[in-house]
């Protein structure tokens, strides 16, 4: 059993204590073991990103070229997704999650007008 005892101090708050215990038979100095089980948990999170964030579980075609298509398609969004992040050193959208990146920096309010021949698409004045 490995337990790891933190306090978290946030300004303006009051500490607060936050247990952690991992109950395992690897074998390894706990300190190992622990940094075993962040790595895991992060590769969740990123997979949580996938999913939430991209919508990799968007297979609802009824071909299955079809939706591995699809599947490629959300993978090709995340790794620029990845690279957006990558190259946001120094800001607070560094560590932003991939629904934070879509929404904040991506996602754009549009009116669209269409027509027999054409779509015409309205953007806002504050994003030419």
């Amino acid at each position: 059993m490995i337990i790891k005892a933190e306090v978290i101090r946030l300004p303006r708050r009051e500490p607060s204590c936050n247990p952690r215990f991992v109950v395992t038979n690897l074998p390894g100095t706990p300190a190992v073991v622990s940094q075993l089980y962040c790595q895991r948990g992060d590769v969740e999170n990123r997979l949580k990103e996938l999913h939430d964030g991209v919508g990799l579980d968007r297979t609802s075609c009824s071909r299955f070229w079809a939706n591995q298509f699809r599947v490629l398609l959300t993978a090709a969004a995340y790794v620029l997704l990845q690279e957006l992040r990558r190259r946001a050193v120094g800001t607070t959208r560094a560590t932003a999650q991939v629904s934070t990146l879509r929404e904040r920096l991506l996602r754009l309010a549009v009116w669209g007008k269409g027509s027999v021949h054409r779509l015409v698409l309205h953007l806002p004045r504050f994003a030419p």
